[in-house]
């Protein structure tokens, strides 16, 4: 497997059979097989079949976790999506000094992965869950910031505008993008009033690759990551890195958002996708092709 990260430690199937039988005797029995994902903060792998095991890859990665099995328990009830569910938590050891994490293995195929599927049905099934989760008691929740990777901050963040024009610049330079229509569409955004009403919760990072499907619909929402409270416009990224031009009219209709909101959600679209583009260039295929595809949409 290449390694995304310079600092991304080796997890091999032999260490997390080790971690297993040694926390947690009682699954010594259960088979245990890597999950092949395009995923960047974890490895995951399955643990019998009913539950799944992830493991940090960096350090960066490990409050994203911890987060996920503080709040998600809180959450999943007021959603209409299934979210994932937290079992157990290992310690860290000497041979993976990180904590580590066991769920419930959620059934279904991720959207990516999933052909044929009615991208104007899944809009209108992802944007009622966004609305759920907005609507959700923000009491003591995490703040965007440098625990989210400033997902939901305002486009105006001096590190969110300084990494969005420089890899603009960089995309231009590898022939990946057009400067002008790029950076016109960054300056109006951060031109545009930013969010002035209090944050809601936001996912921060729905992807094709965090929705997974069943019978055709939408079934589940996961990688918490990004979770934390700020400008919900981050949380339109999936009328651009997902479904066509007449999905993303029933997406922008479902979520019933104004003018701002939205071209501030395109710019997010936007600056992901610079972002990620160079950066996993040659060690992660499908996150540059969603990278491509969504900067081809945000500014068709």
């Amino acid at each position: 497997m290449t390694k995304m990260h310079a600092d991304e430690r080796e997890i091999s199937v032999a260490l997390v059979r080790n971690l297993i039988d040694d926390q947690f005797p009682q699954w010594r029995e259960l088979a245990l097989t890597r999950v092949e994902s395009s995923g960047t903060d974890n490895a995951i792998f399955r643990l019998g079949s009913d539950l799944a095991v992830r493991l940090p890859r960096v350090l960066s990665a490990t409050p994203h976790i911890a987060k996920e099995c503080r709040w998600l328990p809180v959450l999943a009830p007021y959603l209409p999506l299934a979210t994932p569910a937290p079992v157990a938590q290992g310690l860290a050891t000497a041979a993976y000094p990180w904590p580590w994490y066991v769920y419930q293995w959620l059934m279904g195929q991720d959207v990516a992965q999933t052909p044929s599927l009615d991208m104007v049905q899944l809009a209108r099934d992802l944007a009622g869950w966004i609305r759920a989760l907005q609507r959700c008691d923000t009491t003591g929740a995490p703040l965007a910031g440098a625990g989210n990777f400033g997902r939901g901050l305002p486009l105006t963040d001096p590190d969110r505008d300084a990494r969005t024009r420089a890899c603009i610049a960089q995309c231009v330079d590898l022939g990946l993008l057009d400067y002008i229509p790029a950076m016109q569409l960054w300056q109006n955004a951060t031109a545009t009033p930013a969010w002035s009403a209090a944050g809601v919760w936001i996912h921060g990072d729905l992807t094709a690759t965090n929705l997974l499907c069943r019978d055709g619909r939408v079934s589940a929402v996961i990688d918490f990551g990004g979770l934390a409270v700020g400008d919900p416009a981050v949380d339109l990224l999936p009328a651009w890195n997902m479904g066509d031009a007449v999905s993303r009219h029933a997406f922008r209709d479902a979520m019933q958002v104004d003018d701002a909101t939205w071209l501030r959600g395109q710019a997010w679209a936007l600056s992901v996708a610079v972002i990620a583009l160079p950066y996993y260039l040659h060690s992660n295929p499908a996150m540059v092709a969603t990278a491509k595809r969504t900067i081809v949409q945000v500014l068709a």
